[in-house]
């Protein structure tokens, strides 16, 4: 065989052996392309906000329970529950102390009424505390109680030194108690002015009768 056929079949050998490569590799390429796994880009992340369709309920904070509720409280639960007023006062404790204030109540209540029945005691009690609270008297008890020429038993501005009856002025500390921290409701309702059934005062016309318990009659 000439050279030139040897080199002839040589190259006809090499291209085709190139060309046997060539197709593998392309091949191999395509077999690797149908097994790789896909992976999807991911959305970037939105930093617009995003709404809840749900009813969203949101838990209500504690209540915080004031010192002035507290107090009114624990009045109420020391407070004694009764149906009558006789019962109240029988269930209901006299102040150990007193206050100047709550000393001129029940002083008023003693000498005025101590031979009053309860209901009797406790509107002349309530008399006190309402005139108190008018503009047309003095602002507290003791200026009520030794007001000139309201009551008969003062003397000179004096309310006069109590006599040994240890029940009738423990029973009224009670009903200057339970008037002053309104604890039952008297039948002198708003009532400033009162007197002895047996006495006609002229200026009882002008007003209006509240009640009539015993020996007194109550006006407003």
């Amino acid at each position: 065989m000439g050279s030139k056929t040897k080199f002839g079949f040589a190259a006809f050998v090499a291209a085709g052996l190139i060309a046997s490569a060539g197709f593998t590799y392309a091949d191999a390429q395509a077999q690797q392309g149908d097994t790789e796994i896909s992976i999807a880009p991911q959305p970037e992340a939105s930093a617009d906000p995003v709404f809840i369709s749900e009813e969203v309920v949101q838990p209500l904070p504690e209540e915080n329970t004031s010192k002035a509720d507290e107090t009114a409280q624990v009045a109420d639960a020391a407070t004694p529950q009764a149906s009558s007023l006789r019962e109240l006062v029988a269930e209901v404790d006299a102040p150990a102390t007193l206050s100047r204030q709550l000393e001129c109540l029940a002083g008023a209540v003693y000498f005025e009424a101590r031979g009053e029945p309860i209901e009797g005691q406790l509107a002349v009690a309530q008399v006190i505390i309402n005139r108190a609270e008018s503009s047309a008297f003095p602002s507290d008890y003791c200026g009520v109680v030794t007001q000139r020429s309201q009551f008969s038993f003062v003397k000179n501005g004096v309310i006069p030194s109590r006599r040994s009856n240890a029940a009738a002025w423990e029973r009224a500390r009670k009903i200057a108690r339970i008037a002053h921290e309104g604890m039952w409701n008297s039948a002198a309702e708003d009532s400033l002015y009162f007197h002895a059934t047996y006495v006609k005062p002229s200026w009882a016309r002008k007003k209006v009768a509240r009640a009539t318990i015993k020996t007194h009659i109550f006006y407003r």
